[in-house]
């Protein structure tokens, strides 16, 4: 993905038209609570298929599309990423419908430091002081909320470790993020359609069986899924990675407020200490990185 010297008006108005987007799913998905996850993930891909190919087709890219079919090692990779992005809308689906619309915002909070962690681990990206020192937080964060919940908040770690991967599993797919998307969605058609015919076939399936709110919502899946992805996309191209870097937590801090104000959730003691921990390590990795990188240009 080409990066710009400097910020654009039309990247960042992509980019804050995507990161809004993102706060208010929660308050879209909380309409399809009485919608199994599952269900509600394959038509998250049924639709995206419509609105993602007539955007190749408006930009006249469908050509890398049909190259990455006929290529076995970008198929594999678009494999790995359309997996990866299954689970991460899965256990969010899940999260929101299930009142832990709180643990979806700690898992978007803290998914920036897991992707720096696993830069260390898997690319051998050398830690400075401060980027340790906020990735401690983050894990001491988590370890108070387990101890105090008797449990791991696996609903927040999954949906780091599935994000982190993917956003690394992406960076290796030879093709755009636009025509990435498409081809992801294509893969998970099949499968897609398939769930979806079987729960008619069971007569356990909502879609057209259901009332005729529930049957625009999900149609509305493709839309809430395909456009903010898309936006951002345009936008990072617009964007230096520290106005990115910046802008990502807009996303999360409209959940964990749509979490507290909308959804009432619980802000216990143990959230009080943990959420508190995580911003501050989050200001210890941006102050960090934005100096790492006005010390490379200059």
């Amino acid at each position: 993905m080409t990066q710009t010297s400097g910020d654009t008006p039309q990247g960042l108005g992509f980019a804050l038209g995507a990161y809004v987007l993102w706060g208010f799913l929660p308050l879209y998905m909380k309409l399809l609570s009485h919608v199994g996850p599952a269900e509600v993930v394959a038509h998250r891909v049924i639709w995206s298929v419509p609105l993602a190919g007539a955007l190749l087709i408006a930009l006249r890219r469908t050509g890398d599309l049909r190259a990455a079919f006929s290529s076995p090692r970008t198929l594999a990779m678009g494999c790995v990423t359309a997996a990866l992005i299954t689970v991460n809308w899965g256990i969010y689906v899940w999260a929101i419908t299930s009142d832990r619309t709180l643990d979806a915002a700690l898992g978007y909070y803290i998914n920036p430091l897991f992707s720096v962690a696993l830069g260390a681990l898997l690319l051998r990206e050398r830690l400075t002081g401060a980027q340790l020192v906020a990735i401690a937080l983050a894990a001491c964060a988590v370890a108070v909320l387990a101890i105090s919940a008797g449990s791991v908040p696996w609903a927040a770690i999954g949906l780091t470790v599935s994000w982190g991967f993917y956003a690394l599993a992406k960076k290796q797919l030879p093709i755009g993020p636009n025509q990435g998307f498409l081809l992801e969605v294509l893969i998970l058609l099949i499968p897609a359609l398939a769930y979806v015919a079987w729960l008619g076939w069971k007569e356990q399936g909502v879609f057209l069986s259901g009332d005729a709110e529930t049957n625009w919502l999900l149609l509305g899946c493709g839309a809430v899924t395909a456009i903010p992805l898309i936006l951002y996309a345009n936008g990072a191209k617009g964007l230096r990675l520290t106005t990115i870097a910046i802008l990502q937590y807009i996303a999360p801090t409209m959940i964990f407020l749509c979490a507290v104000i909308v959804f009432k959730e619980p802000f216990g003691q143990a959230r009080m200490i943990a959420f508190p921990m995580i911003w501050t390590a989050l200001v210890i990795y941006s102050v960090s990185m934005v100096r790492q990188m006005r010390a490379a240009r200059a």
